[in-house]
């Protein structure tokens, strides 16, 4: 039996289109790229943070992009040992001052952002922070809302979005998955 494609919320173009379009407000919100840093949550966050950075580039003046695993802040249990564990983290700089863009590829129940706002605040004091995501899917269990959007996308409970990147997965693509199986 043949297993059926998933179906295609957005191909290469509509996520190269949605990326320019984030970069674009981002440099417009904050009047332009001075004190403006990156930050991307593992492991897809920080290709598009990347991705973003090459776009808001202006004179040849790099846009620094930070790398954030919050896997040790999470409070939903996807820590399999719940033992102290040290924060997986490439900031090169300090975000005491700075515009700090927080970039995530999905955003769903609020519960990752809510872990890296905790990483960050660990970090320094930010003069702000504002989130970029790719997809919006909804259904928050937090009070949490990006400031820039790829794309809303409406999506069954339980059924998976997936956002698939070539620097990761060989190709652009957001996908929606199978709902999980219920217990029973």
């Amino acid at each position: 039996m043949m297993k059926a494609t998933a179906p295609l919320a957005m191909d290469a173009a509509a996520i190269g289109r949605a990326i320019k379009r984030i970069a674009r407000e981002i440099a417009e919100r904050n009047n332009g790229v001075t004190n403006l840093v990156l930050i991307g949550i593992v492991r897809r966050g920080v290709r598009l943070a990347e991705r973003l950075a090459q776009l808001l580039q202006v004179d040849g003046i790099a846009i620094p992009v930070g790398t954030l695993d919050i896997s040790s802040y999470r409070d939903d249990g996807r820590v399999a040992d719940p033992g102290p564990q040290l924060l997986g983290r490439d900031i090169p700089f300090s975000l005491d001052g700075r515009k700090v863009v927080l970039v995530d590829d999905v955003l769903y129940t609020g519960r990752t952002v809510r872990a890296a706002l905790d990483a960050l605040i660990d970090l320094g004091r930010p003069e702000s922070v504002q989130l970029a995501v790719l997809v919006d899917r909804g259904e928050r269990e937090l009070p949490i809302r990006a400031d820039f959007v790829g794309k809303n996308i409406e999506a069954p409970v339980g059924q998976r979005v997936y956002v698939r990147l070539d620097e990761v997965d060989g190709v652009d693509a957001v996908v929606m998955g199978e709902p999980k199986q219920q217990a029973g």
